[in-house]
């Protein structure tokens, strides 16, 4: 039987981390409502977009009251595990993993660095975050230790497949990819890829398109004040 979390689009749950950041700061504020409209501006989204994101996890708001905020986040953060203390494992140790492995805000206050995995002899056994980086041949050791199920491949992009592949086999589901390739991933599993390069250049094409606009926009003017 499909469960209603099942039917959330994937959209939707992209943005609930968002939604349970603002309500989290606004919860610390002793902040006990707030309107959908305010919640939208806060988190970047349009009002309509989010009361028809959270009409999926039931009705809490009321009309012309708002969204009771402590609800609110109790019911986002049990769905996207909030409070876990979900055991990571990060594969390939070089200067993004360890900008990882030492930034605990870049993780998240609901994970926790598990292990560290690198295949390069210069880096196994040295110590980055208080872990000591075990080598790519205890990977599968690194996951049944610390039962994680979620992996972080920093890898080069040629040894990313391989990688996933092991630890799909090892039974972690979820992986966050930062190599600039494309995984492919067995039924059941999920991979989310960060590709820096692609994020830059849809910013790069906006910033183009907005270029071209300003420059159009000025011979315009310039055509209107030359009046011969």
């Amino acid at each position: 039987m499909t469960s209603p979390a099942d039917q959330i689009p994937e959209a939707t749950i992209a943005r609930l981390p968002g939604y349970l950041r603002v309500l989290s700061a606004l919860d610390a504020e002793g902040v006990t409502r707030v309107s959908s409209t305010e919640l939208a501006d806060a988190a970047g989204v349009q009002s309509a977009l989010l009361r028809r994101d959270l009409s999926h996890f039931g009705s809490y708001g009321t009309r012309g009251v708002g969204y009771e905020v402590p609800v609110l986040v109790r019911e986002i953060g049990e769905h996207v595990g909030s409070g876990t203390k979900w055991p990571v494992v990060v594969i390939g140790v070089g200067n993004l993993g360890r900008a990882l492995a030492r930034n605990e805000s870049m993780l998240g206050r609901d994970f926790r660095l598990a292990a560290l995995v690198d295949s390069n002899p210069a880096v196994v056994g040295t110590t980055v975050a208080g872990i000591r980086v075990v080598s790519d041949g205890e990977l599968e050791d690194s996951i049944h230790r610390t039962h994680a199920r979620i992996a972080i491949v920093a890898t080069p992009a040629s040894a990313a497949q391989e990688v996933c592949n092991r630890v799909f086999e090892a039974g972690v589901t979820s992986i966050l990819n930062f190599a600039p390739t494309t995984i492919v991933a067995p039924a059941g599993a999920t991979v989310r890829t960060v590709d820096l390069s692609q994020e830059l250049h849809i910013l790069a094409f906006h910033e183009a398109r907005r270029t071209a606009e300003q420059a159009g926009s000025a011979t315009t003017q310039s055509a209107q004040e030359y009046q011969p």
